[in-house]
């Protein structure tokens, strides 16, 4: 039971020391004893970047879990429910609006956002009939792209497409130390999803089942949308959108695991860190010395793995 979680442990480690000893600029860790431009290198660029690539693989990931629970659906994640595209245009109207506040409550503003496009979202699914599954996430990419161009006209209209370019592109070569604090919020919320495995579990069963079992339904509700709106902000105001993570990782680890969320959690979390981690390595080099953004890396990826999610048929029940 224990290899997997070894194998992602192992796999984080060496993705991590890769990405330490990626980049541009030389970099020898030899040096780092007598060399304090070396030391000041890993300390303000490399260590966050490496930080802030991995609590948002591991954040999007598990809010992604969250989400299929309380949807009751495999094919949803905060990226294809217009989750990210709300917290998007909260983010350019309060930027608009108050664009002297300081980024928390810009963040606090895209949470709230991003908490009432999935309140939307869920009032939407209702009338869908329950044994077509795929109509979810086919209204949920309707629902996102309708928000998304919402927020591509008040940007156009304000003269600021570029800063919706940045929110959309989900790249981490801005990251240095003092820019990417607040995913360490996002890694809180993941590890209160963890704490709530079980009833998280339990809530993925349906609202009369889990009150019938003693679940307070409506309040473990609550905490996931809270959960999932909150990384939502955090990742989309300090990286931007990384799309298909919450996606693709909780599916193939579902196929791996099962649906014990209290055991597959944890390679839920480090599979999703070690996919963003991988896809910024890959980014830094494919074009060097320019770069690809992370989310258009994995954004290829992710889309080609979905379209088999939702065509392809399982080999076995």
């Amino acid at each position: 039971m224990r290899t997997p979680y070894l194998i992602t442990l192992a796999a984080l480690v060496a993705l991590a020391l890769l990405s330490v000893l990626t980049g541009v600029a030389e970099f020898d860790p030899r040096h780092l004893a007598h060399d304090p431009e070396a030391m000041r290198l890993l300390l303000t660029s490399r260590l966050p970047r490496t930080l802030a690539a991995l609590l948002t693989g591991a954040s999007v990931a598990v809010s992604g879990v969250i989400m299929q629970l309380l949807v009751r659906n495999r094919f949803v994640e905060p990226g294809t429910t217009g989750t990210t595209e709300a917290a998007m245009l909260g983010l350019l109207v309060v930027t608009l609006a108050a664009p002297a506040l300081p980024i928390f409550g810009k963040m606090l503003a895209a949470a709230v956002a991003a908490l009432l496009g999935m309140g939307g979202f869920l009032l939407l699914i209702r009338r869908l009939p329950p044994h077509q599954p795929l109509l979810v996430p086919l209204v949920g990419l309707i629902y996102g792209g309708v928000i998304g161009a919402a927020a591509v006209f008040v940007a156009y209209q304000a003269d600021m497409l570029q800063y919706l370019g940045v929110w959309m592109s989900g790249e981490f070569s801005g990251i240095l130390a003092g820019r990417y604090e607040l995913l360490w919020l996002a890694g809180l919320m993941a590890i209160v999803a963890y704490v709530s495995a079980d009833r998280f579990t339990v809530a993925g069963l349906g609202r009369e089942t889990a009150i019938g079992l003693g679940l307070n339904h409506g309040r473990v509700v609550a905490l996931g949308l809270l959960t999932v709106s909150m990384v939502t902000a955090l990742v989309v105001v300090t990286v931007g959108m990384v799309p298909f993570v919450g996606l693709v990782v909780p599916n193939i680890v579902a196929r791996m695991m099962g649906d014990n969320l209290r055991a597959s959690l944890p390679v839920v979390a480090g599979m999703g860190a070690g996919f963003v981690l991988g896809s910024d390595i890959l980014g830094r080099v494919v074009r060097y010395p320019y770069e690809i953004p992370a989310g258009t890396i994995f954004g290829a990826v992710g889309a080609a793995v979905f379209l088999w999610l939702l065509l392809g048929r399982p080999s076995r029940a």
